[in-house]
């Protein structure tokens, strides 16, 4: 995020109706991730009924096959990857395997993840969120 969006979302932070709804980021900053009201600091793999809480990964440039494997063991039709700070788009080669899966892939930087994220399960898609921090 650049320096002065930085000061308009300092931390944003979403209304969420009950915890029944499954698993909604609450909020959200450059460092971490609140999910059901429950702040994350590392990063993470989130669908509305599935949380893998400490996804190995803190860097879009190191993204692997394990890491997507990880993703796509969660079955969704929609992966949304939340690059960090600033978007970057990783090789074609690294993510390919999703693309193989006819699985729908976006990348966008960590907050744009979690409001889009958050966007779509409410629509009742089945998409999973990798959140890098």
């Amino acid at each position: 995020m650049s320096s002065q969006s930085l000061n308009l979302y300092d931390e944003m932070k979403f209304a969420q109706d009950s915890q029944e709804d499954g698993y909604v980021i609450t909020a959200y900053d450059d460092n971490s991730v609140s999910i059901n009201g429950k702040k994350f600091s590392q990063s993470l793999v989130v669908a509305s009924t599935r949380l893998h809480e400490n996804w190995a990964i803190a860097d879009i440039e190191r993204l692997t096959s394990s890491h997507i494997e990880l993703v796509l063991s969660f079955q969704p039709e929609l992966i949304i990857i939340g690059t960090g700070n600033s978007l970057v788009f990783p090789a074609v080669e690294t993510y390919s395997d999703i693309i193989g899966h006819g699985i729908g892939v976006d990348f966008m930087d960590t907050g744009a993840a979690c409001r889009t994220y958050n966007i779509l399960m409410s629509e009742g898609r089945d998409v999973v969120a990798g959140l890098i921090l």
